[in-house]
């Protein structure tokens, strides 16, 4: 409300001052000064200095501060009141000030008003939220928790989000999502590996938009939405930003940096972290067998994953003109991860035992990516009439060399298995993307199109070591290569308007076509030797296309101000990623592998979703339900191949399967309650039922389950200004066609301190703090049953340090308090 008077006020202060310039003809002079922040003595930009005639005769004049905060404006003679103002800050006012010649004001110190402070520090300490008609809006606020993690810790504390042990995220309880960053898939992204999000720190983000409802502008892929995750870029002039440090145990070091240099003519921005982490998990698996050598096998795991590496992203906005402009961006990234794994098995004949082995398993990854877009913005008005073009290139290599050895330990000592695996994973994807934006009025009109082509190669060598001979040679029936190609061509239009002064409304259409291409082939063997190899029946060279239609439709009435009702609808898609159609399977387990299904075919769904929201001056609460019904949803099956291992062990495999339909239905509650600026609260609840239907060989994967997961954030100012932060998260009981999943409960904590005011801040943090962050299942099959437990991650403590320089209080309040902003999203109020 501020913010929106002072506009006002500064609209009308310059149409004033333009019929002042033809009805007044009197000598003139000149009044100078300077503008500053009297804490941080840095320039006020953009401050407005009005003169107000004592006499009333003649209408207000003035100006407003340049870059530098200097002001020079040109002032009839005679006698004023002198009103410096800029937002957020106390006015400072020169009285009964005769002008009859030029005068210097010379350096004016502005202090921040304290009631306004008081409101943007109470909305800057947490997550806000914003309601749009296609989506909410999360504007990170200074989540304790999170100082010093990564963007998936971030994710765990966004409403409707929610991240398993393994870092697999979900929206609404459903994996389907797509993630987008800054409105566009990304190398950063990970090419949808969200893993990456562990490399990449929190403190880069500047908000999360939660799409449920996507307007016809977004790409069509992701049944439960998408996530757009927006990145800070400084909008302050000079150069300015800060440094972060982190150490932690387990192993868990960092350093980012975050520069800014910004000029009247170009911003140049960069963010680099480099890191150096471990990781250690564990996990338990008791199979019990009704058929095969042995009726019972029980196994304990051992992880450790060394993460190090470095990220960068690098851009340059230049303004071509007032109302123009082109950016570059270049992000890169190197990593050197190495992941070892140690099992140890106890196996069971009748019930008594027999034997035992150890395996040992030490998989590297050496991964560059690189990503260069090029942004260009045309606005051609202020009222948001403008032309956005996008083109993006990105490319990304991974060397997986593995080494596996296997060996019986108990009743003897003996070689059982080692293998060689050399692995090399390639993708190159291309977008290009336009869109226009022709408002009117209330309403606006909204077009564009996209080209998406992504192609993946991957070449997999597997080497067996030959007891006999103690030489390793090339398994030829599993060494292949395969190579997979999605590409997306998009078109979309939609008009918005607002109907009275309470109801709005946003219909769009989409339009695209999708053609996967798969091509799986050996150098060793033929196509149809290598089918009945893998064991699976497939067309190892193979096309599909999809010509579908998406409509949105998104509504939403306005009770009040602080109060809406929204109503959406859309269609959307949901593709299959390249190891979800990879036929060959893994070697993460002799006994246990994952293969993909070159037969799926993509998903397409159907949502509804009503929402409520309500804010009053302390408390903020939003509502929604939502139904969902997909079909030919993709589900993971276990199942027996048939095989077993040279030592009489049944081979299971994990395999990706299209069931007939999947329905959800579901309902979410959220609060943020600020009481006072010592005291804040934040919480959200979701619960949701589905039920699938379906057959694969004849076996019936359908079922039903019902779950939950709820989250909960307290903050309280200690003496000593010393702030203490908990977030707790719970997830509900789950279960699927085979698989029964138990509750998972976690707990953070976080205490902070400003050591030195406005510059450098500490913060302790102990991430699952009673260690509990596990998944507990049971599996049933046919043939088999599974009771396992798996922690992706042990409890962490971490210390971090960030500094800040040449940064004002006003410059922080707007990168911590500001809602709205740049990103390619932006729709205007639709």
């Amino acid at each position: 409300m501020t913010q929106k008077l002072f506009l006002v006020k500064s609209i009308i202060l310059l149409f004033t001052l333009s019929l002042t310039h033809f009805a007044n003809a009197q000598d003139k002079v000149n009044v100078t000064g300077t503008v500053v922040d009297k804490d941080a003595a840095v320039p006020l930009e953009y401050a407005t200095v009005t003169f107000i005639d004592r006499t009333g005769e003649r209408s207000p004049q003035g100006g407003v501060t340049d870059f530098d905060g200097n002001f020079d404006i040109e002032v009839y003679e005679g006698n004023y009141d002198i009103n410096v103002e800029f937002i957020s800050f106390e006015t400072k006012t020169f009285e009964n000030r005769t002008l009859n010649s030029d005068l210097d004001l010379g350096t004016i110190s502005l202090g921040l008003n304290s009631d306004s402070l008081d409101e943007v520090v109470v909305r800057a300490e947490t997550t806000q939220v914003e309601v749009r008609l296609d989506k909410k809006i999360y504007n990170i606020g200074k989540d304790l928790t999170t100082r010093g993690g990564t963007v998936t810790d971030a994710l765990q504390n966004i409403p409707s989000v929610s991240v398993d042990v393994e870092g697999a995220i979900s929206l609404r309880g459903n994996e389907n999502v797509r993630i987008l960053i800054n409105g566009k898939p990304s190398a950063m992204a990970g090419f949808d590996d969200t893993t990456i999000f562990q490399q990449l720190p929190a403190d880069a983000i500047e908000r999360v938009e939660v799409i449920t409802s996507p307007s016809a502008r977004y790409d069509a892929e992701g049944t439960a939405g998408i996530l757009n995750i927006i990145l800070k870029k400084e909008k302050t002039l000079g150069l300015n930003g800060s440094i972060s440090t982190t150490l932690g145990y387990p192993t868990n070091n960092s350093v980012s940096t975050t520069l800014n240099l910004r000029t009247d003519k170009f911003n140049i921005f960069n963010n680099t972290g480099i890191y150096y982490r471990n990781s250690p998990g564990n996990a338990e698996f008791d199979n019990n067998y009704f058929s095969g050598t042995y009726d019972r096998i029980y196994e304990e795991r051992e992880y450790d994953r060394l993460r190090k590496g470095l990220n960068t992203n690098l851009g340059m906005e230049y303004y071509l003109s007032e109302n123009s402009s082109i950016t570059g961006t270049f992000f890169g990234r190197w990593g050197d991860d190495e992941d070892e794994t140690n099992a140890y098995s106890n196996r069971y004949i009748d019930g008594g035992f027999d034997s035992s082995t150890s395996r040992n398993q030490i998989e590297g990854e050496k991964e560059e990516t690189y990503q260069g877009a090029i942004n260009y913005i045309n606005n051609f008005n202020d009222e948001g009439h403008k032309l956005t073009a996008d083109l993006q290139y990105s490319y990304d290599n991974e060397d997986k060399p593995n080494n596996i050895i296997e060996t019986q330990d108990l009743p003897v000592e003996e070689l059982l298995d080692r293998q060689r695996i050399f692995e090399n994973e390639r993708q190159n994807e291309f977008l290009l993307q336009a869109d226009y934006v022709l408002p009117k009025g209330d309403a606006q009109f909204e077009a564009g199109i996209r080209i998406n082509t992504e192609a993946q190669k991957t070449a997999y060598t597997l080497e067996d070591f030959d007891l006999e001979t103690q030489e390793f040679f090339i398994n030829e029936g599993q060494s292949y290569n395969f190579d997979y190609d999605e590409n997306v061509y998009a078109a979309y239009s939609q008009y918005g308007n607002k109907l009275g002064e309470k109801f709005s409304f946003l219909l769009g259409l989409r339009l695209e076509h999708t053609q996967l291409k798969g091509d799986a082939y050996s150098d060793y063997l033929t196509q149809e030797e290598l089918v009945e190899e893998i064991g699976i029946e497939f067309d190892p060279t193979f096309e599909k296309n999809y010509l579908g239609l998406f409509p949105t439709v998104n509504l939403i009435y306005e009770i009040t101000e602080d109060e809406n009702i929204t109503l959406g609808y859309n269609r959307r898609i949901n593709r299959p990623r390249g190891w979800f159609i990879n036929p060959f399977p893994s070697r993460s387990s002799r006994t246990n592998v994952f293969q993909g299904n070159p037969d799926l075919n993509p998903a397409f769904s159907n949502t509804f979703d009503l929402g409520y929201l309500k804010k009053w001056d302390k408390l903020t609460f939003n509502t929604s339900v939502y139904y969902q019904r997909e079909t030919d949803a993709f589900e993971r099956i276990q199942q027996e191949t048939g095989q077993t291992t040279s030592d009489g062990v049944n081979i299971i495999r994990n395999l990706p399967i299209n069931l007939a339909t999947e329905q959800r239905i579901g309902g979410e509650i959220g609060a943020i309650y600020n009481p006072s600026r010592k005291l804040r609260f934040n919480g959200s609840f979701n619960f949701f039922r589905f039920e699938t239907e379906g057959f694969y060989q004849d076996v019936d994967y359908g079922t039903e389950s019902t779950s939950w997961f709820g989250r909960f954030s307290a903050k309280y100012t200690l003496p000593a200004e010393i702030d203490i932060q908990t977030n707790g998260f719970y997830m509900g009981p789950r279960q699927n066609a085979q698989t029964e999943n138990e509750g998972i409960f976690s707990l953070d904590l976080a205490l902070s301190k400003e050591v030195i005011k406005d510059k450098l801040t500490a913060t302790f943090n102990v991430r699952d703090a009673f260690n509990s962050r596990k998944r507990r299942s049971y599996t049933v099959s046919e043939n088999f049953t599974s009771d396992s437990e798996f922690q992706w991650r042990q409890r962490q403590f971490t210390v971090s340090l960030i500094y800040r320089f040449n940064q004002s209080r006003e410059d922080r309040m707007r990168e911590r308090g500001q809602q709205g902003g740049g990103g390619m999203d932006e729709e205007g109020e639709f």
